[in-house]
């Protein structure tokens, strides 16, 4: 009788004990579970890049149609951006390296790209789509350029920082939609650099003849708009205007640029880019190797290739 006792005051103990953890548990699961804000922070800034990478071979042996017996291209393009948005404060920065070359066995090698391309952005929001901005941009190149004349004559045309611009431009921002924005200037300081002394001297680039820098003053806009086509096609653009508010300000300076990419595969892509660039200053290479009248410069590059993004 002892041990029956025994026995069952140990089992009424076990399921009390049993009881409060049930109800314990019933508790904790019916608590709400709360974020503490002060564990998380806002992402304010936004980076990454993309590098392409296209290659284009050919080799001819006893072909009857003609041709050049080897040729080869290379063209790259690297693109970095970081972008800050804060509260009020935004920052927008990005930069573009490119530089592609073509060796063919009749023409030797030549360059069929070379740009570098820097702007900085930084604007205070007056509204949802306004900004007080200032602009800084900078372009110039790798490497030297040659016109062509004739197959077995080159002309020294360009060279690093022959030319270079620098921007620099206080103005508005409009930013009705994510991917479009129209940055508007009415005082903007442009600087243009010919370091070669030889460009210089003739004058190269709408410098003063013996110069190596001019600056100008005048009106500045730029568009900036990119598009998802297709889950596969994406189309970005750039147009740049100037006015040069004590030379010609009628004859704006006109840089724009037009990529279209197609996503092949993950690490394929294709690309089509065109480059319009109209400068009164600027005179272009006649067939005799003699300076010629200003006209639109016009660039076009179409490639299949590697791909990374970042």
């Amino acid at each position: 009788m002892k041990y029956a006792f025994l026995l069952l005051l140990f089992c009424s103990l076990r399921l009390s004990a049993q009881d409060k953890t049930v109800q314990g548990l019933r508790s904790e699961g019916s608590r709400t579970i709360s974020k503490n804000n002060a564990d998380t922070s806002k992402r304010t800034w936004k980076t990454g890049g993309t590098f392409n990478l296209n290659v284009n071979q050919g080799a001819l042996s006893n072909w009857a149609a003609g041709g050049d017996k080897f040729s080869l291209s290379l063209t790259s393009l690297l693109n970095l951006f970081g972008h800050y948005k804060h509260g009020r404060h935004s920052w927008d920065n990005s930069i573009d390296l490119a530089y592609g070359m073509v060796n063919t066995t009749s023409l030797g090698q030549r360059k069929s790209d070379d740009r570098i391309d820097l702007v900085s952005k930084y604007g205070y929001e007056l509204d949802k789509k306004w900004y007080l901005s200032s602009l800084v941009n900078f372009r110039s190149q790798f490497t030297k350029g040659f016109a062509y004349p004739t197959d077995s004559t080159k002309v020294l045309t360009s060279n690093f920082l022959a030319p270079g611009y620098v921007v620099l431009s206080l103005g508005m921002d409009y930013k009705p939609v994510d991917g479009f924005s129209l940055f508007m200037s009415p005082i903007t300081a442009r600087w243009v650099i010919v370091q070669n002394d030889s460009l210089a001297s003739i004058g190269a680039f709408g410098v003063d003849s013996g110069k190596n820098v001019k600056m100008e003053v005048g009106a500045y806009a730029s568009v900036n708009w990119s598009k998802n086509i297709t889950p596969t096609t994406s189309y970005k653009t750039r147009l740049e205007l100037f006015s040069n508010y004590r030379h010609d300000p009628f004859n704006v300076d006109i840089f724009w640029t037009n990529v279209i990419a197609v996503k092949v595969t993950k690490l394929i892509n294709m690309n089509l880019s065109v480059d319009l660039i109209y400068d009164n200053d600027v005179p272009t290479v006649q067939d005799e190797g003699k300076a010629g009248g200003p006209k639109p410069q016009i660039k076009e590059l179409m490639g299949v290739g590697f791909v990374y993004k970042f």
